[in-house]
């Protein structure tokens, strides 16, 4: 079949007509209003926060900042997860918020504290949490 023929470039400078491509790591437009998703189950929290039309500007779990097993769900993690998501959106705001809560778990409360005492205008807290109307149905009768 014959040897491979490899061909070397020389001199890889970029055309004067054409822009480099270089990616966006974070949004540089300031962003008033917005909203807080907090996620509290009884293994995780989960928040995500969100600008008027729903893009996501940022967001951190209690996971992903090396908490483990159970103290995952404990109000302590959920503080720090919402001060680590305050970090990052300290400069482009939003500063206004709405806060949407959703599950049962420990770090519900902890999470809304740390948000309305870092400085940020809280416009309304809302519970999203799933109640289930009829539950789920019920196992046939036993015959013996």
């Amino acid at each position: 079949m014959g040897k491979k023929k490899v061909v070397q470039k020389i001199g890889d400078e970029p055309k004067e007509g054409v822009a480099s491509a270089k990616a966006s790591t974070g949004s540089s437009r300031k962003v008033e209003n917005g909203t807080v998703y907090v996620n509290a189950t009884y293994n995780n929290t989960v928040i995500t926060v969100t600008d008027a039309g729903g893009n996501v500007l940022a967001w951190s779990s209690a996971g992903a900042l090396g908490f483990a097993g159970p103290k995952k769900a404990t109000p302590f993690a959920s503080a720090k997860v919402a001060t680590a998501v305050i970090e990052k959106i300290k400069k482009s705001g939003p500063f206004n918020i709405h806060i949407v809560v959703k599950g049962v778990g420990g770090g519900r409360d902890s999470a809304v504290r740390t948000f309305a005492g870092q400085g940020f205008t809280v416009l309304s807290v809302r519970d999203a949490t799933p109640i289930p109307h009829n539950g789920p149905r019920s196992p046939k009768v036993r015959r013996i």
